[in-house]
């Protein structure tokens, strides 16, 4: 089964009820500090209205747990919108109900409307098909254009798909497919995987995966001292995983079963406590003091990564090197993207707030391409199936 991408669909002067991801970060003001989430779905709006199609847009904002909070409503993202799409949008009052369903009727064609907060009501996601309903009397068809929310079975994800006979994904859903399959279904060889953040636990089944299909793994941040500790390091009171020692050391004999080159920090960043304001210095692995902890790679380190990225041809990264939110400790993060973003393979980003490490850097038009989704980013790299997805594929 194969999912119908919107340009596939006959949507001339339908009614399209389209899931979009408008999560977007908002300052104490309620202002709108990054929209990428919002530039990203435009060439799909665009696609729709060009072809004469009715547009009702409907998103998520925070986790308000099915309560109106009216700091949560999609108010300022109907203006951004209407600023990007140089149009009209009109808000509604609701995401379901009578009145709503009036507002949609009463558009002309070539018109936008933003639905309000899908979790103001508990059913979202609990993925309530009373709720489902209620979302799909708006529309004629429905576009999945949120791959970030499509490893959630929510109500608008999954459960509306059953209530239209005409199912799709917009352009950006189609493009973070695409790209995720060019990387891992059929790479240009060397393919690297960079792993990074704070825990083993949250990438294990990612790793276990990976690991079958790469042929280099570089892992930095909190998680590499577990692998560290299962090599017999004593890493001082650095981040580690006691009770994944005994996991981290069959990763590491899967990879050398399997001829594929893991790379650990040599040296690191340690500091006498995790604050900006520590004293800090750089130490080799075997050198950590007894009540110091590690909170970025070194600079060999950093010679080590970039050697191991020269020949790649495809590039893919999840997660920070350091806690690289405090400057003290951002520089091997900063200098990872510098060799990503310089690379001459095909770079994937994604999740672990490896694409606010990118975006801080200024380095954001060198990668090939940035993923709008973090924990559907890291369930294919589990090689699990995205509820979304799969809800597409049995329309397909």
């Amino acid at each position: 089964m194969s999912i119908k991408y919107i340009d596939d669909l006959d949507i001339k002067g339908k009614r399209l009820l389209i899931r979009v991801d408008f999560n977007v970060p908002l300052d104490e003001m309620g202002n709108i500090t990054d929209d990428t989430r919002i530039r990203g779905v435009l060439p799909t709006i665009d696609y729709a209205l060009d072809e004469g199609a009715k547009v009702v847009l409907a998103s998520h904002m925070g986790r308000p747990k099915g309560k109106v909070d009216k700091r949560l409503s999609l108010e300022p993202v109907a203006r951004r919108l209407g600023r990007l799409l140089k149009k009209d949008v009109v808000m509604a009052r609701d995401c379901i109900g009578d009145e709503v369903k009036k507002t949609v009727d009463d558009m002309d064609s070539n018109y936008v409307v933003l639905l309000e907060n899908l979790r103001f009501h508990i059913g979202e996601e609990k993925n309530d098909e009373s709720f489902a309903k209620e979302l799909a009397r708006l529309a004629d068809v429905y576009i999945n254009d949120a791959f970030a929310m499509s490893h959630r079975a929510h109500a608008s994800v999954v459960a509306v798909t059953r209530f239209f006979d005409v199912c799709g994904a917009g352009f950006l859903m189609k493009k973070e497919l695409n790209f995720f399959a060019r990387a891992m279904d059929n790479p240009a060889r060397p393919l690297v995987a960079i792993i990074g953040g704070a825990k083993v636990s949250n990438k294990l089944a990612a790793l276990e995966n990976v690991i079958k299909k790469v042929d280099k793994i570089i892992v930095g941040g909190g998680m590499a001292f577990t692998f560290l500790k299962a090599l017999g390091y004593d890493v001082g009171k650095s981040l580690v995983e006691d009770t994944l020692i005994d996991t981290a050391q069959k990763i590491l004999e899967s990879a050398k079963e399997r001829n594929v080159k893991f790379y650990l920090p040599v040296d690191c960043v340690v500091a006498d406590k995790f604050d900006s304001e520590a004293e800090t210095k750089i130490a080799t692995v075997q050198e950590i003091p007894k009540d110091w902890m590690a909170l970025d790679i070194g600079p060999a380190t950093n010679t080590l990564f970039a050697q191991a990225l020269q020949d790649a041809k495809t590039i893919i990264w999840n997660g920070p090197m350091g806690a690289f939110e405090m400057d003290a400790f951002s520089r091997g993060t900063s200098a990872m993207v510098s060799h990503v973003a310089n690379s001459y393979a095909l770079t994937i980003v994604g999740g672990g707030d490896t694409d606010v490490a990118v975006n801080k850097s200024g380095e954001l038009n060198k990668m090939s391409y940035i993923s709008t989704g973090g924990g559907a980013f890291i369930d294919l790299l589990e090689g699990r199936p995205l509820p979304g997805i799969e809800a597409l594929k049995n329309k397909g």
